[in-house]
């Protein structure tokens, strides 16, 4: 789906297509286990509550699945780093850190025992990180392999779509599409749908992938990110492709290309086909509606308003469903204070804030771009959707961002092998 153009394997070390060396795939070989091992927790992330689907799935199942889907990983990812080699990592030491609080919320019980459950579960997910953390060089593997899964995610979308419409796109959803084979809500899919167009078209540009490979990625995916009619995945897609281009645009032609067509296109579009970009923005709300955030504002409020004790304000209530009086909380760092505490929010805005100024200080190099583009959507994302503290396919997004901004391992020289010392004649020795 994402070949290199050269027709090599995309796992091993070579130089791009100018012959620059610029920042290779891999400084070693990654064994093939460690993309079973992502794709098991992109799986366990997709969550269990969403819309109805063609087949009925209990939610103890759904939840039976993903909570396998982790346990495989954790133990996939021992099998294949028996030796615990890890790498250095701010990025899985603040998500460690953050276990603390979570820890600490939780062991009072007034979310349930489902918060010690939780608990276990980010644990679980914070050390399969760390094991795959020593694959973890600069390169594009899990780049590749982010694209790869996320697509498979939107097939089963896409299958749903072309088996029943009504299904995938129901009116208690306002007619906007979701999962009919597994329970997605729109927001889902146009988080995946955004991520996967946004790396694949710098993949493009940084010229790791063919036009007809990358076409077969963002154009269902752009169709589907349409019909989810999600505007905060559009925003992100829109800011994050900006961030990450403009910072290679001193050094790639193509990217400055690029930059200048995509203005030119968004400039025609918003003149020619302003009413219907208007008409899917607003998605038949009012303005009114609009402002309120439908209706997440009045969800914010009442949480900031709620009283709490200096150990509730310190480390939050638990780790919970990311809700707060049965309506979801819809935006991270509330979430985050909510289930975390201030020591929670500290910790969530310490990673955003070390990842971004890592990417600053890189030179520029389609890594760096690729990891600008996720740190920006996540960002951007934050504040209409929750994730960032708890296992979620947002921490899985920076992961990969951490991943890229990696320092290459340092090759291990080969041994010199001696040279035996060659006698010299007696005769021929200098004599004193």
């Amino acid at each position: 789906m994402t070949p290199d153009h050269t027709g090599h394997h995309p796992d091993h070390t070579g130089p791009d297509r100018t012959g620059h060396p610029d920042q290779p795939d891999q400084t070693g070989h990654t064994p093939k286990i460690v993309g079973t091992v992502w794709g098991l927790l992109v799986l366990n992330t997709l969550g269990s509550a969403g819309a109805k689907t063609i087949v009925p799935l209990p939610r103890s199942l759904i939840q039976m699945v993903t909570m396998g889907a982790l346990v495989a990983a954790f133990t996939l990812a021992l099998a294949v780093n028996l030796r615990l080699r890890i790498r250095p990592s701010a990025f899985v030491l603040l998500l460690t850190l953050l276990l603390v609080p979570s820890v600490i919320s939780s062991a009072n019980l007034e979310s349930g025992f489902g918060a010690l459950f939780r608990c276990a579960r980010f644990a679980l997910f914070v050390g399969t990180l760390w094991l795959l953390s020593r694959w973890w060089d600069g390169g594009l593997t899990f780049v590749r392999h982010h694209i790869r899964m996320y697509f498979a995610v939107l097939g089963t979308v896409a299958a749903g779509l072309a088996v029943a419409p009504g299904t995938a796109m129901p009116e208690l959803y306002g007619g906007r599409l979701v999962g009919a084979w597994w329970p997605l809500t729109p927001p889902q899919i146009g988080q995946y749908a955004a991520v996967i167009i946004g790396l694949t078209v710098l993949l493009v540009l940084g010229r790791r992938t063919t036009r007809v490979s990358a076409a077969v990625v963002i154009v269902p995916s752009v169709v589907l990110l349409a019909l989810t009619h999600t505007r905060t995945a559009t925003l992100g897609l829109l800011v994050g492709l900006v961030l990450a281009i403009g910072s290679l645009v001193l050094t790639s032609a193509a990217a400055r290309r690029f930059f200048v067509w995509a203005v030119l296109c968004a400039a025609v579009a918003a003149v020619a086909f302003s009413t219907a970009l208007r008409a899917w923005f607003l998605r038949g709300q009012s303005q009114e509606n609009l402002a309120d955030l439908t209706g997440r504002a009045k969800v914010w409020d009442a949480l900031l308003a709620a009283p709490r004790t200096t150990s509730e304000q310190l480390f939050g209530m638990g780790l919970g469903d990311k809700s707060f009086g049965g309506l979801p909380i819809d935006n991270s760092w509330l979430a985050v204070y909510h289930e975390q505490g201030l020591t929670g929010v500290a910790l969530v805005a310490a990673i955003i804030v070390v990842l971004a100024g890592v990417a600053l200080l890189r030179p520029p190099s389609l890594s760096r771009a690729c990891a600008i583009f996720l740190i920006s959507y996540c960002a951007i994302a934050s504040y209409t959707e929750a994730g960032l503290g708890d296992a979620s396919p947002y921490l899985l997004h920076l992961a990969v961002a951490a991943s890229l901004l990696a320092a290459p391992a340092a090759a291990t020289p080969l041994p010199t092998p001696a040279i035996p010392r060659r006698r010299v004649p007696r005769w021929a020795q200098d004599r004193r």
